[in-house]
């Protein structure tokens, strides 16, 4: 399980287990907070083909899925 602190993911840069599409390392591009700094919405894109996606933030803690960074 990765321990991420919502407050210094926008930026941050991810690699996924299983790449679709050829698409492996994203980049979280933009979040959006409510009035008590809760995660309304975490956008990432992709290196190479810079499409980007929403996605739950909370997907990113799946070690079966993402890795922090790019590896």
């Amino acid at each position: 399980m990765n321990q991420i602190n919502p407050q210094k993911l926008l930026n941050s840069k991810w690699t996924a287990i299983t790449p679709v599409r050829k698409e492996k390392h994203f980049i979280v591009t933009d979040m959006a907070f409510d009035e008590n700094d809760a995660v309304l919405s975490c956008t990432i894109e992709a290196v190479m083909s810079k499409r980007a996606s929403l996605i739950d933030w909370h997907d990113l803690k799946d070690t079966t899925h993402w890795l922090q960074g790019w590896k």
